[in-house]
């Protein structure tokens, strides 16, 4: 299969690899909000306690030990309300739009090449929300 025709994906009931790869969790404001009230917090307690927030971006904070706070065993702790970024994934620009890219990231998401065939136009509207979503990490400029 090329990529011209599409890409398959099915996401592993039980799997948290994605969850367990480095790098940061980014956050837009309406992650924070949803994150929030999920754990019956104000949006600025939630933030005090799991986000470092820059002039650009929002990230959580990372526990020691860990990627994530709210990666328990069995998931997410926040799965109904998760940030875009993990919703999204693996429909990244960055791997979409890059076949050896999405090769390695199946090198350890058993999802990556099982199910259903998504259309390409799919995957890439997809990566268009998650371009919009994060707009400062995707334009240097912002």
């Amino acid at each position: 299969m090329t990529k011209a025709e599409g890409l398959r994906f099915t996401c592993v009931r039980g799997c948290t690899n994605c969850c367990e790869q480095k790098g940061w969790v980014y956050l837009t404001e309406q992650d924070l909000r949803n994150a929030a009230a999920f754990l019956s917090l104000t949006p600025e307690a939630f933030e005090k306690r799991y986000v470092y927030r820059t002039r650009r971006r929002l990230r959580l904070r990372k526990p020691r030990g860990a990627q994530c706070h709210f990666l328990v065993p069995g998931g997410c702790a926040i799965h109904p309300v998760k940030p875009a970024q993990c919703r999204l994934f693996p429909f990244w620009p960055e791997l979409v739009e890059d076949r050896d890219e999405w090769n390695r990231t199946g090198k350890y998401c058993p999802g990556i090449g099982q199910g259903p065939l998504i259309q390409i136009g799919t995957a890439l509207e997809t990566a268009h929300q998650m371009r919009t979503a994060y707009a400062s990490l995707y334009d240097p400029s912002l």
